[in-house]
């Protein structure tokens, strides 16, 4: 072989061995160790207020079933990246996570991450979370062990290659992942941080409430500005002032609470179950969130599509 070609060959194989290093570098899985956690004493009541606010029975309850707390998964969520399956999070030790130890639920909640070690796809919606406080984290865990155990595991995503690709999601948290827990505000009154908590953290409105660019990411300049829905079928409302506009707090807070519009119309769709999570919020936090979503300066949204002729 040829000296410069010999040359060629381990300079490629050397930047192939870097290039997997760093890879596997920026990729690794952020986790929470117990150490971490200092001592607690649970709060259930507390716990109960995030599972409300988180809207874990939107998407984990067992589909086709009356309980909002047999937490059994199984739900499909279509995306543009494939189909994905919301997993059991029942206390059920086989199926659900019965045998989860308090560090491993910190941690998918605040970094994604599986206590095997693994990425969770985003349709969990970390990005949200990661700014929950880790007290809300450790109450919600403990209310969770409290529910009625349910058998049975989701389906396995379906997702195709290159998606399906778990490592890859390290370098999609590096992009809009930045593992801040929420600050207050100092501008702003306690009522209005707590709504912005409930909303941004807690709530995720966000997730749903804004347009993606191409790799799955919130677009910051148009967050709450609406968009086509992520499950790929109908559009999201603007909550910004651009959409808001003519609603008060009050009208918010009713909507919270009922799912009634000003103008009469009810929530329907994945909307509808986000408001039987919101119903069951205190008066107080429904009233926060709506003060804070009125403060929302108006933001353009992506242009939405003309209505199809019948």
């Amino acid at each position: 072989m040829d000296r410069n070609v010999k040359r060629l060959f381990v300079f490629v194989l050397c930047a192939a061995v870097v290039g997997f290093a760093v890879f596997g570098w920026l990729t690794i899985s952020a986790t929470v160790s117990a150490s971490a956690l200092p001592a607690h004493t649970p709060n259930i009541a507390n716990g109960l207020t995030t599972f409300n606010a988180g809207g874990c029975s939107s998407c984990h309850a067992t589909p086709a079933q009356p309980d909002r707390t047999r937490l059994g998964g199984g739900l499909p969520i279509p995306s543009p990246f494939g189909t994905f399956y919301v997993p059991n999070i029942s206390p059920d030790p086989a199926d659900g996570i019965g045998r989860w130890s308090e560090a491993d639920f910190v941690t998918a909640l605040l970094k994604g991450t599986s206590p095997t070690g693994t990425h969770y796809f985003p349709a969990f919606p970390y990005s949200s979370y990661q700014h929950a406080n880790i007290e809300d984290a450790r109450d919600l865990f403990a209310y969770l062990k409290t529910l009625p155990p349910v058998s049975g595991r989701a389906p396995a995503h379906n997702v195709p290659f290159p998606f399906d690709i778990r490592r890859n999601l390290g370098i999609w948290k590096l992009l809009f992942l930045d593992g801040k827990p929420f600050a207050p505000d100092a501008g702003h009154s306690a009522q209005w941080n707590r709504g912005s908590y409930l909303v941004n953290a807690l709530g995720h409105c966000a997730e749903c409430h804004s347009p993606r660019n191409l790799l799955g990411g919130i677009v910051e300049k148009q967050r709450f500005a609406g968009g086509p829905n992520p499950e790929g079928e109908g559009w999201v409302p603007n909550i910004t002032q651009k959409g808001l506009a003519d609603w008060t707090e009050k009208d918010l807070s009713y909507f919270l609470e009922t799912g009634q519009t000003p103008e009469g119309d009810t929530a329907g769709g994945s909307m509808a179950r986000v408001i039987r999570n919101t119903s069951q919020l205190s008066a107080e936090d429904r009233t926060a969130m709506a003060l804070y979503l009125k403060s929302l300066p108006a933001v353009d949204g992506p242009p939405r599509p003309p209505k199809k002729k019948g």
